[in-house]
């Protein structure tokens, strides 16, 4: 009887397989018919998108003449892998480890937890040699050292550890024993349900691979996030301007201004009441506005940085002073708002214009000279290539979200081909990773200058950036200023934040550097109790490092330190100010242009 049991199941097994796999071959037929459909003639892109081509013959030129280290290289390499691999037959057989030395090498992390990456000689030769490789390839470039270029070997790391992170066993179906134990546990059901995700993520991004990090449906802004209460004060072509509804009865007599990165959407910093940092400042009793910029278009394409300092930043401070009636404002800026803000700053001093009382700067560069890994991005080459994407005026959200995905594309590419794919996994819902979904486009000439003028030409730190008729450099700016860093920061490192601050020689300034990274750093609401923040007043530590040893570490969030700095600003109180009692409102916070997605379904 029990025989019969077992004969039936796996009969059933079979007919679940078959089924699923004919649905799979079914699903990969759409998948290829979509990709082929999206694609202009036999136009398939640009070979070498990030001009690594020059980079890799130039390495090739340096290590040519270093034969001696590549062979000592090649020979402990190849005695690393005979000692995995006799380690990994003797576990094979049995027989405990060999007496050979094994290399030193990581356990694996998160992507290798599962106990067969450990137990399974077979998977944890692969690991390991995985790994051996990983390090192997990595000393080269470290061999090279400074007989190699520094943009050529910034270029060498970065195609280094994107291949590295290419190549990882877990990645792909045969090498990866959680997706071969779960295909056989469903039967291929896990497969099929990631060949329809990839269906869907591939339509959602027009033909190319949009890969989802989060539920998409499981949010929606103004309803989940984007929620302390307000109204919508003022609008013109590039922006809306956000009120904050008053939470205390008195509050500081100068207004708070918020100029956000338009990379990316303002609501970073009004995720939830849990995480907002305005709705906390609006608890602090600050009269807070935003900038929400709009996600540009076509229109947009003739706009430039000048226009979203006139037209954008100053024309919203007039707005502010206007509804408040206050002689000047505080200024909050971010990421690449910061750099907006900065140039704006330095012609406002130049002009002895005084609306602005104090300015804030969170992870916002100003001297690019060594600005991180984004550089790998921009030289002349890529710049062409960039402006040939934007031919219709602007860059498409998606090609802005594949170069920030592609910087940790371990945790935010590979991560989830395996999940989503491979395992057939719904991603799990994420506030933040939403927000990191909810891309924004680039107005063409805006991006175009962004690029070359600060990551080309790093105009801003040496008196050569143009802004109407001032020629405007980082030492223009004066006032009290309010610079924080944050340690593990991939797009404004903190150490190239830190140069930018010595060079505000004219400026009162107070250098923060906070724990964790871009968005966790700045985003870290007292009550969570994480991280810590280091502070020291003086900025005459010739570099970051030298800086943080003088400096004088707080447990937890920097907030607390920045409110009652603002409060030495600003100690005369008003009654709290409703939205749009002068201006009038348009419409609730956050407004309709933060709702504008790109990859909205029509």
């Amino acid at each position: 009887m029990a025989e019969t049991e077992d004969a039936e199941t796996t009969l059933d097994d079979l007919s679940d397989t078959a089924a699923n796999m004919a649905q799979l071959l079914e699903t990969s037929q759409e998948i290829w018919k979509t990709y082929l459909e999206t694609r202009k003639g036999d136009e398939f892109g640009d070979p070498d998108p990030m001009h690594v081509i020059p980079s890799l013959a130039n390495f090739a030129g340096v290590m040519a003449m270093k034969p001696q280290e590549i062979i000592d290289a090649a020979t402990e390499f190849w005695t690393g892998q005979m000692a995995l691999w006799q380690s990994a037959t003797a576990k094979a057989i049995g027989n405990g480890d060999p007496a050979v030395d094994l290399p030193d090498l990581p356990s694996g992390g998160r992507r290798f937890s599962h106990p067969q990456w450990s137990e399974n000689a077979l998977f944890e030769y692969i690991k390991n040699s995985y790994f051996l490789t990983s390090k192997w390839a990595q000393s080269l470039i470290e061999t090279a050292g400074e007989d190699l270029e520094l943009s050529d070997r910034k270029k060498m790391e970065f195609l280094t550890r994107t291949a590295v992170d290419a190549i990882n066993p877990a990645n792909f179906y045969a090498t990866n024993p959680e997706v071969l134990e779960t295909t056989v546990r469903e039967n291929g059901a896990n497969l099929v349900r990631g060949a329809e995700m990839f269906l869907e993520d591939m339509r959602r991004g027009d033909g190319d691979l949009l890969i989802r990090q989060t539920d998409m449906n499981a949010f929606e802004v103004g309803r989940d996030m984007a929620i302390t209460p307000g109204k919508v004060i003022w609008q013109n072509d590039i922006l809306q301007l956000i009120q904050y509804a008053p939470s205390t009865d008195k509050v500081h007599e100068t207004p708070l201004l918020f100029i956000p990165p338009w990379i990316n959407k303002f609501y970073v910093l009004d995720l939830n009441e849990k995480k907002s940092l305005m709705k906390w400042l609006v608890g602090q009793g600050h009269s807070v506005f935003m900038i929400s910029w709009v996600n540009p278009d076509e229109r947009h394409g003739d706009k430039t940085w000048e226009d979203y300092i006139f037209q954008g930043a100053l024309a919203a401070i007039d707005r502010v002073l206007e509804e408040t009636g206050a002689k000047s404002t505080h200024i909050a800026s971010y990421c690449i708002g910061g750099t907006l803000t900065g140039t704006m700053m330095a012609y406002l001093s130049q002009s002895n214009d005084k609306r602005v009382k104090s300015t804030t700067f969170f992870t916002a560069q100003l001297d690019f000279a060594d600005a991180g890994e984004l550089q790998v991005f921009v030289d002349q080459h890529t710049l062409e290539k960039v402006d040939q994407q934007m031919e219709k005026g602007f860059l498409p959200a998606k090609a802005m979200a594949k170069a920030f995905n592609s910087l940790r594309a371990n945790d935010l590419i590979w991560s989830y081909v395996v999940s989503n794919y491979l395992l057939g996994k719904e991603p799990f819902p994420f506030d933040l990773l939403y927000w990191n979904s909810d891309s924004t486009a680039m107005p063409a000439r805006v991006h175009h200058f962004y690029l070359e003028q600060f990551y080309m030409f790093n105009s801003f730190a040496g008196h050569a950036l143009d802004i109407a008729d001032k020629h405007v450099e980082i030492s223009d700016i004066t006032g009290p200023v309010y610079h924080v860093a944050t340690v593990e920061d991939h797009i404004a490192p903190a150490a190239s934040v830190y140069r930018g601050a010595k060079l505000m020689e004219k400026a009162d300034v107070t250098f923060v550097l906070s724990g964790s990274g871009h968005i966790a750093g700045v985003v870290n609401p007292p009550a969570a109790g994480k991280y810590q923040y280091w502070l020291n007043t003086s900025l005459d530590a010739p570099d970051l490092g030298a800086w943080k040893d003088k400096a004088e570490m707080t447990d937890g969030s920097w907030w607390p330190n920045w409110d009652a700095w603002l409060s030495q600003q600003s100690k005369k109180k008003v009654a709290g100010r409703a939205p749009g009692k002068t201006l009038g409102t348009i419409e609730d916070a956050p407004g309709s242009f933060v709702r504008v997605r790109f990859d909205a379904q029509d």
